[in-house]
């Protein structure tokens, strides 16, 4: 073939893209040759990225909708008896979920008023507890020799058992609602003072020398260095004592008073009304669990970098 028909094939295949693509000029034919190669190139590239967002998207929906699918899974075995037959256990002994929903749909009224008395009692320990650990452990870091070994006896607070700590409030406190919120108090505490001393004394050393250089004072080391670099174990502390929060009010409960989630599931259990208590659980349960969200979207709109940072 010869030189003057080759050119002349590729100037026709060059109309020819040039007219599916809208371009109204002819190309030579190394621009053709350029051009379709490189739109080649890039419609590849975007059906690849296509193929992979579609996958990543679909990845996580999938990973999203796992825990709801085992938690339907769970349910519907606990439904169908499968732990009656595995432990051997009677209904009255385990009610079935739909128990469980009747009887909390008979009492949303009773249920609704103690689980706002019991939240108020986890809500003023958690706040009362965390500001005093987070002050202590504040005031700790300008001495951390001495604040070292003050928060440690702090931490043994955490090794007082709640049963033992909560007839000690009611005798300082009366049975009011105050001794089930020093209890909360007392067990959350320790944690954050723990956590954020950790937070605040873990500093890079290049940091503190360049703030030396600096000659910063030593609130300036504070307010510039160590509490934001503390954030993080802010955040950790909160979550323990949002866990452990619902723990103390409940079992502070159990011993003396008159209303709030603890003293009804104790109440239930002696006159074994168990899809009653059961009922006590599951909303004591979501009402940790919403708290500890809560407390989880607070730190990811306030420290967004630390997520970014642990995400895999």
């Amino acid at each position: 073939m010869s030189e003057g028909r080759v050119l002349q094939r590729k100037r026709d295949e060059g109309v020819a893209i040039a007219a599916v693509t809208g371009t109204a000029a002819p190309l030579t034919g190394s621009q053709m040759t350029s051009a379709s190669g490189s739109e080649i190139h890039g419609q590849q590239g975007q059906a690849e990225k296509a193929r992979s967002g579609t996958g990543v998207r679909g990845r996580s929906i999938v990973l999203s909708m796992l825990p709801w699918g085992a938690g339907v899974m769970f349910l519907a075995l606990w439904q169908l008896r499968l732990f009656h037959w595995i432990f051997s256990l009677e209904s009255y002994q385990l009610p079935v979920p739909s128990a469980i929903a009747i009887s909390i749909q008979e009492n949303a009224n009773m249920l609704f008023r103690y689980a706002m008395y019991s939240g108020t009692e986890m809500l003023g320990g958690f706040l009362l507890g965390s500001l005093l650990g987070a002050l202590a452990a504040a005031g700790a870091s300008f001495f951390p020799t001495s604040g070292r070994a003050a928060v440690t006896v702090l931490s043994a607070l955490n090794a007082v058992p709640i049963v033992a700590l909560a007839p000690i409030m009611n005798n300082w406190f009366g049975d009011g609602i105050w001794s089930r919120i020093a209890v909360v108090t007392v067990i959350t505490m320790a944690a954050m003072a723990v956590s954020l001393f950790k937070g605040l004394t873990s500093i890079q050393p290049q940091y503190s020398d360049l703030l030396s250089g600096l000659a910063a004072s030593r609130m300036q080391f504070f307010w510039k260095l160590r509490l934001p670099h503390a954030l993080p174990s802010l955040f950790a502390g909160l979550k323990i004592n949002m866990s452990t929060s619902i723990i103390g009010a409940i079992v502070g409960e159990f011993f003396i008073a008159s209303q709030g989630l603890g003293y009804l599931l104790s109440d239930q259990i002696r006159l074994a009304n168990m899809p009653l208590a059961w009922s006590c659980i599951v909303i004591a349960a979501a009402l940790g669990i919403v708290l500890y969200e809560a407390v989880v979207l607070a730190e990811k709109r306030l420290i967004p970098w630390n997520r970014a940072r642990t995400d895999p």
